[in-house]
């Protein structure tokens, strides 16, 4: 645990008390505050009092009177679509508001650090996509490399409840946007950028809002050295105000798209080969077409991002490739969990927008695809490049007809359930066919979350491949 430094004898409250919001009332108290509790749901609060905590109404008038901050939990609004109540409350009564990751930021670094020959570092991890499976596979390496390394943020465990740093430790934290936006202390040492597209625009209100929180990772956050996908251009906007000069090696440019050989620090990847350049010059490189873990160009951007971090922070081209080799891949993150009959099964359950579907079905062939669910702002327009591939389409979800008819030019046919989507695609799949599982939507019509998707997704299949 990571207490929390400065609130000695204060009066703290907490607001949403799920996974962070619980590790950060626990690294307040670690820290010597009075911490007091609330979340809307009477079990979250249950759960708080059975480990000592004091749960009160925010929302009530005075709740705030003595209360030195509020610290929010991520999936709590704060400004958009509309504000929780409690937050109106503590803005009126001039109570800052702040998130455990900027309590971690200001928290993390200690006196004990004096003794160490290597300072620990922070790497932030953002954007649309990728993030994920960037943040794992930069953790991933430096553990092949046996480098002291712990993962956090949303992935992993929260970032108050990692350990306290040693000599040389490096924490890599996944960060979204709702974190992002709210933290009052941003100081990563290297901050990641994967890529920009629409996502999450009522929280944000909008694109404009939604890159604006991610910016703050960066302009604010001021790292040493700043890693950003230059593919979007949001992300080539930044990359042009965090430069100061074309030399400027603080700044990485990565993409998947562009061949990046001029003055500065460049990887990109291109036919599946990773490339390395540095003042015009080609300083390593790594095939990537025959490490499983990292299937497609999405996935390739996201080695590109790793690889960057990884050369920061002193890893060799060849100790970083020996990783890659070694890294099977997330969850439902183009995830190959089954092949039979000459058929590859692939759980993309984490594909809940039409970017992050669209990458997925660029990275197959003769794909028998599963999608569908509750449709997100921004439609499905981004597919179609990647239709091509898509010999036959099988929709869930409770607006699967309306989905389908959005598929123009694809063979769709309405199966509403998981249940019926893959035994369809199982029973017309031939070899050399990809059975996928990206759905372009989130899950909330018929799941609790992507992961209980994919689990069900990959369920059924085993059930049908042992029955057949």
């Amino acid at each position: 645990m990571i207490p929390v430094r400065g609130v000695q004898g204060k009066i703290t409250a907490v607001l949403g008390l799920g996974r962070s919001g619980l590790s950060a009332a626990r690294a307040l108290r670690a820290g010597g505050a009075e911490v007091l509790c609330w979340d809307d749901m009477p079990d979250a609060r249950a759960r708080a009092e059975s480990e000592g905590f004091s749960a009160i109404d925010l929302t009530r008038p005075g709740a705030f009177e003595g209360i030195a901050i509020l610290i929010v939990s991520p999936g709590i609004p704060h400004l958009y679509p509309v504000p929780h109540p409690a937050i109106v409350v503590a803005q009126r009564q001039g109570v800052p508001v702040d998130n455990d990751i900027g309590l971690f930021f200001r928290s993390f670094a200690t006196q004990d650090w004096d003794g160490f020959d290597v300072t620990p570092r922070v790497v932030a991890v953002t954007g649309s996509n990728g993030k994920s499976t960037t943040s794992a596979l930069i953790h991933h390496v430096l553990e092949h490399a046996d480098r002291p390394v712990q993962l956090a943020g949303n992935i992993g465990r929260g970032v108050l409840d990692i350990d306290p740093a040693v000599n040389g430790d490096v924490v890599v934290l996944e960060l979204s946007s709702y974190q992002i936006e709210l933290a009052r202390a941003l100081t990563p040492d290297v901050a990641v950028l994967t890529n920009l597209s629409p996502d999450h625009l009522d929280r944000h209100a909008g694109l404009g809002g939604y890159f604006a929180a991610k910016r703050r990772l960066f302009a604010e956050g001021g790292p040493e050295r700043a890693i950003i996908g230059v593919d979007d251009p949001e992300g080539a906007f930044l990359a042009g105000q965090m430069r100061e000069a074309p030399g400027d090696d603080r700044m990485i440019d990565i993409s998947v798209t562009y061949k990046l050989t001029g003055p500065g620090w460049h990887v990109f990847a291109r036919k599946g080969f990773l490339s390395e350049y540095r003042k015009g010059r080609q300083a390593g490189s790594i095939d990537l077409r025959q490490i499983k873990g990292l299937p497609g160009e999405h996935n390739h951007q996201n080695a590109c991002a790793a690889y960057a971090t990884l050369r920061t922070l002193g890893l060799a081209p060849r100790v970083i490739e020996a990783g890659f080799a070694t890294f099977a891949g997330l969850p439902h993150r183009s995830q190959v969990f089954a092949e039979a009959n000459g058929v590859r099964f692939v759980n993309d359950s984490k594909a809940t927008n039409a970017q992050a579907a669209a990458r997925a079905l660029s990275a197959f062939k003769r794909i028998r695809w599963i999608c569908g669910g509750l449709e997100k702002e921004g439609g499905l327009g981004g597919l179609k490049p990647e239709l091509d591939n898509v010999a036959k389409a099988y929709v869930i979800g409770r607006e699967a007809q309306g989905f389908a008819l959005q598929l123009e030019g694809v063979e769709a046919e309405v199966c509403t359930t998981m249940e019926n989507a893959v035994a369809r695609a199982t029973a017309e799949a031939q070899p050399g066919d990809t059975v996928l599982l990206a759905p372009a939507a989130a899950s909330f019509d018929q799941y609790d979350n992507f992961e209980q998707r994919g689990e069900d997704f990959m369920t059924r299949v085993r059930a049908a491949l042992a029955g057949a």
